[in-house]
């Protein structure tokens, strides 16, 4: 049996039957910590120093690292990127 391919929504979690709201909000969460990777990655921190810049602990940042998205809310998300000198804002659908 041949499936065909479908196009995605851009957003992966809407794609897996979450409700519209949840997956806005999963997206963010998933885009958040990509970007806090990459910050991280691209300063060469260590975890040490990652943790000392965003005042969380290390044990934090291995977990921000390691994607464990179910550890960080939105908002904490929205705090440490602020605090690594990213600018958040919200994009809205026309």
């Amino acid at each position: 049996m041949s499936e065909g391919i479908i196009n995605s929504s851009g957003n992966v979690f809407l794609d897996l039957g979450y409700a519209p709201e949840e997956a806005a909000i999963l997206q963010m969460r998933a885009d958040l910590m990509a970007d806090l990777r990459n910050f991280i990655e691209a300063k060469r921190l260590t975890q040490a120093k990652a943790a000392e810049l965003l005042g969380i602990t290390q044990s934090r940042v291995s977990d921000l690292t390691r994607g464990k998205w179910e550890k960080f809310n939105l908002e904490m998300l929205i705090t440490l990127a602020t605090k690594a000198g990213m600018h958040v804002t919200l994009k809205t659908a026309a």
